[in-house]
């Protein structure tokens, strides 16, 4: 008889990562099927019961959470697992606590999915879950933290490559702004009052992206990227500076969300001028990135995983460009509280750290179970079905944005903008089944690559040769 404990909590090298990718597939399609539920309400507002759970004021903060900490955050976590032991050159540190955690994140995802449908809440836009959930997700941080810096401590590579700093930094980071940004100190209500609680909260809902998600992004683009090519990266030294940039420019930008509300002025001005400031860390990783796959982009394109990933940083500097452009005050008086709003978070949640999410998970996956791909084919029709939705998401918010913006204006009132939103309505919704499907054949297809023989990885470059700047 298998020994129970041996089969939940392995020791074989790879295998909390293959779990955490293979949730990551399965939170990505929950995700997306409730956020189709939501964008059904503005299309044919009767076709859903009556029902409290099905009601836009909880199936919206469901599929945020479940897309941020079901998706995102568990692609990056298997991702952190295969390349920090990698470019360390040594075995992640504990292979079983690994598995653990994987084990107790998803407990916690479904702690979310159960919560937020119920009404459990805290009532905080992006700060929603409620206290205890809030508590496991640090303790989870916690352990994956000693994961890091214990396979860190016992590494054979002398030089750390810029993406275990950006990993590193990164979970860092996310516990301290967790905690702080959800006032984890308060159980009760989990907020403080006043404007007080609103400049906390905006400091947590904006680096939920800023230094959350975008430093475990950017770990993996450093990674994959170099490796595709077979080129080494254009320039560590650069990496560093937008390493460094990043954690000084982005920790201050939150309050351009306020800048209607009665916060200090001097906190609006430091707000707008880090936020324009966030193109010195944006660029130095785009330069960095599209530098080293200059001329090799026939290289990229021929894996799904690297096109995915190339394709996030396009996003990247999309959404960068249009971030600070609608912190300005004049741009926000026609864009805040619309559509334009909901498109810019499409664009960096789905275009940008979605793409890299899932590239990273095409891409790793072979390496680490040794096994290719099960089908290049099928994870090219994800690629075009996520890019044409999220292009369609994007295109059709934005104008209906602008639409509702100059309308309320020039003085017309909400309920008669809402006929003119219908046909943009219609294009999110049929763009949300493009993803929903592409979302469908992802699970099949990393399933099905778990599921397969033994076989030749692609796993032709050395990682070390990534860190000490050297093609294999």
């Amino acid at each position: 008889m298998p020994n129970v404990v041996n089969i939940l909590l392995p020791k074989e090298p790879g295998s909390a990562s293959r779990r955490f990718f293979l949730s990551a597939a399965i939170w990505l399609f929950v995700g997306v099927f409730v956020a189709l539920l939501a964008a059904l309400g503005f299309v044919a507002p009767d076709l859903l019961p009556a029902h409290p759970m099905l009601s836009f004021g909880r199936l919206r903060p469901t599929h945020i959470n479940i897309v941020v900490f079901g998706f995102l955050l568990s692609a990056y976590f298997g991702g952190f697992m295969y390349v920090v032991p990698k470019v360390c050159r040594t075995e992640l540190f504990a292979e079983r606590l690994a598995n653990f955690a994987v084990w107790f994140w998803n407990a916690v995802v479904l702690g979310i999915l159960y919560a937020l449908p119920h009404g459990y809440t805290q009532g905080r836009e992006y700060a929603e879950n409620p206290w205890i959930i809030d508590i496991a997700i640090l303790l989870a941080v916690l352990v994956l933290l000693i994961l890091v810096f214990g396979t860190i401590i016992k590494r054979q590579e002398k030089l750390l490559y810029v993406s275990v700093w950006y990993i590193a930094g990164g979970l860092m980071w996310t516990f301290f702004v967790y905690a702080v940004g959800n006032v984890v100190w308060e159980p009760s209500s989990g907020s403080w009052t006043g404007m007080s609680d609103q400049i906390l909260l905006w400091f947590y809902g904006h680096n939920v992206v800023g230094l959350v998600i975008t430093p475990q992004a950017v770990a993996l683009a450093y990674y994959i990227l170099p490796r595709a090519t077979g080129r080494p990266l254009y320039s560590h030294t650069l990496s560093l500076v937008g390493f460094w940039a990043l954690i000084v420019m982005y920790t201050h930008t939150g309050t351009h969300h306020l800048l209607q509300a009665p916060v200090p002025q001097w906190l609006k001005v430091i707000s707008i001028v880090n936020s324009i400031a966030l193109l010195i860390p944006v660029f130095a990783f785009l330069t960095n990135v599209w530098m080293t796959a200059r001329g090799h982009l026939d290289r990229v394109f021929e894996s799904a995983g690297a096109k995915f990933v190339f394709t996030g940083t396009v996003w990247y500097f999309l959404t960068c460009l249009q971030g600070p452009f609608h912190s300005l005050p004049a741009v926000q008086k026609v864009t805040h509280f619309t559509q334009w709003v909901v498109a810019h978070a499409h664009m960096a949640l789905l275009g940008f750290a979605g793409s890299i999410a899932i590239g990273g998970i095409y891409f790793i996956l072979p390496q680490v179970t040794g096994r290719k791909l099960y089908s290049e084919k099928l994870a090219d029709y994800h690629f075009w079905l996520t890019l044409v939705g999220g292009i369609g998401i994007f295109i059709s918010l934005t104008i209906g944005g602008l639409l509702q913006g100059e309308a309320w204006a020039n003085g017309e009132v909400v309920y008669r903008v809402l006929s003119e939103l219908r046909v943009y309505f219609i294009v999110r919704g049929m763009s949300g089944v493009l993803i929903l499907v592409g979302a469908l054949l992802f699970i099949y297809n990393v399933l099905m690559t778990l599921l397969a023989k033994p076989s030749t990885a692609a796993d032709e470059q050395p990682a070390e040769a990534i860190a000490k700047g050297v093609t294999a």
